[in-house]
């Protein structure tokens, strides 16, 4: 048997939960997603009031905002109210890990009106936006300008400061890294209530470089000022299948955007958008996108597809298409391509609405599509929740591009999970050593895809059901997840904190670098005013109590092991 063959099962007996699950469809067409296309319209009406206020009386709102938040920061008595948490409901964080933080926190603080754009400063090319402004609001803003953030994750529910605190990446991520490296400035409230802007230039350049990965712990993000760069109004995107064993289509997806001769920084050589998704162990289609003019794409002999119609296959199925009818080149207006992953939650959907990707269904009922990650949580109960734990896998590898063709092996041997998608991003060597950090010594590896200045690095995104789930045999999510985390620790790589973690307080600090987190926490405050990022990231339900024994003990942390 060969190493990438799935090895033999017991077949596992079914339970009322299984059964539940898949009849599950009857609450999200008729409760999900009516509520969730109400949410959305709300929403929109929402941005849209925001839209049309000055940027005048934007500030002005947000600075009164923001003395709610100092001033609230201020009543806190640390020996009686406990550690801080913001109002949010926890099950409006889009990831799979439900926020059983919240039951170890008990000051609240309320946030909710974060959401407004503040600025757009054309000379500058920056977007000083509030925290809870997401993807779909600032493209809707940005685009119609012909500019764009240089990094636009897919979904649009993603806010700004969920993709700061924790992790965001997109297909432009292997010219400009994450999310959080496309950011110039950071407005933050700290544990005394003071206010302060963290740049990488002045006395908070500490926390500037400490905020990304901390999941909110050393502060409370207000505002944040993000690059902005030019954009066109399509963008041309080739679609090319290729067929191979796992490390051939790794090696397809590396020469899709790194050039073999090392040029990494040439735009006549690299194309503006990379991904890929692996439809099997032996087939996958390698996407690269360049931005077009409206003039361009609307020569005679270029096909237009507008991906975002409600109508429109889904996207990765529409993809797909390429390993049939060969390579194919098509313009796709720049927003909705941004968003193309949107309507079908990348695959998820699939599993959600069995049905959904159907012809009949995208006609009579894709408009509501999709619906919100936070009613899908919020209707799912105890059992459930368990139930994916267990059974579903939503995970994202982040290991140096050289070792994707390993990291797929090691997923099909593990998981077995398809489609997966494959995106680069850089990881910048930085003047301190960040909770993520390239390997050492790799500027000298002249590897395909690095630079002098940053280590590529791939994200692998496992989202669905594994093969043995769905063909009925047994599977040990927790036990599987637990391996990938040792990989991923071995390989030097690392695991966005948004999903469900199996690491132990020990094990997460070799996967990450402390040192300037725990210098700012204790530095600006953050301990027994804020939960670790350790103790927020972890699996289960955390009491109050445990959580400030384990701050007390802050300064023997595990990983000075």
């Amino acid at each position: 048997m060969s190493d990438l063959e799935a090895p033999l099962r017991p077949k596992r007996k079914k339970i009322w939960v299984d059964y539940f699950v898949q009849f599950r469809w009857i609450i999200v067409i008729f409760v999900v997603l009516p509520i969730s296309f109400t949410i959305y319209f709300l929403t929109y009406l929402g941005d849209v009031s925001s839209e049309r206020k000055s940027f005048k009386r934007r500030q002005k709102e947000h600075d009164e905002n923001v003395k709610k938040v100092v001033n609230r920061l201020k009543q806190r008595n640390p020996s009686k109210d406990g550690l801080v948490c913001t109002a949010r409901k926890p099950y409006i964080a889009v990831g799979m890990r439900n926020v059983d933080y919240k039951r170890a926190r008990h000051f609240e603080v309320d946030l909710s009106e974060f959401r407004n754009i503040l600025d757009i400063d054309r000379e500058r090319m920056i977007a000083r936006v509030e925290p809870l402004v997401n993807m779909g609001q600032i493209t809707r803003a940005t685009v119609p300008m012909n500019l764009s953030l240089a990094v636009v994750a897919e979904l649009d529910d993603l806010t700004v400061g969920g993709l700061i605190n924790g992790y965001g990446i997109e297909g432009s991520s292997h010219i400009y890294g994450l999310f959080s490296d496309t950011v110039v400035a950071y407005e933050i409230v700290l544990a005394d209530g003071s206010l302060v802007r963290a740049t990488k230039d002045n006395e908070y350049s500490d926390l500037f470089y400490a905020i990304p990965w901390s999941q909110g712990t050393l502060g409370l993000l207000v505002a944040a000022e993000i690059k902005l760069i030019p954009v066109k109004e399509y963008m041309k995107l080739t679609y090319k299948p290729v067929r191979g064993n796992l490390k051939e289509l790794a090696q397809a997806y590396i020469d899709s955007f790194a050039p073999r001769d090392g040029d990494q920084d040439n735009p006549a050589k690299v194309p503006d958008f990379v991904e890929t998704m692996i439809y099997s162990p032996t087939e996958a289609v390698c996407m690269a996108g360049k931005y077009a003019s409206k003039e361009e794409a609307k020569q005679k002999g270029n096909v237009i597809n507008s991906v975002g119609w409600w109508f429109k296959p889904w996207f990765y199925q529409h993809a797909q298409k390429a390993l049939k009818k060969g390579e194919f080149v098509e313009y796709i207006p720049t927003r909705e391509y941004y968003h193309r992953h949107t309507r079908c939650l990348y695959w998820e959907g699939k599993l959600i609405l069995p049905f959904a990707d159907q012809w009949w269904f995208r006609w009579t009922l894709g408009w509501i599509m999709p619906p919100k990650v936070s009613l899908l949580k919020a209707t799912q109960g105890e059992a459930i929740r368990n139930y994916y734990h267990e059974m579903h896998v939503i995970q994202d590898m982040l290991v140096p591009l050289y070792k994707v063709g390993d990291a797929l092996e090691f997923s099909h041997r593990e998981m077995e999970v398809y489609p997966i998608w494959l995106c680069p991003h850089r990881l910048f060597k930085l003047p301190v050593k960040t909770m993520v950090y390239p390997e050492p010594g790799f500027e000298l590896e002249g590897r395909q895809g690095d630079t002098e200045y940053a280590q590529m690095y791939t994200d692998v995104g496992i989202y669905y059901s594994p093969g043995p789930v769905l063909r009925g045999e047994e599977f040990d999510g927790a036990e599987a997840v637990r391996r990938m985390e040792n990989w991923l620790i071995e390989n030097h790589g690392f695991q966005p904190q948004y999903a469900v973690s199996e690491l132990n307080e020990k094990s997460f600090w070799r996967m990450f670098d402390a040192s300037l987190y725990e210098h700012c926490r204790r530095k600006y405050g953050a301990v027994g005013t804020f939960m670790s990022v350790y103790y927020k990231s972890k699996k289960g339900r955390k009491t109050e109590k445990e959580v400030q024994e384990a701050e007390q003990a802050h300064l023997e942390p595990a990983y000075a092991d």
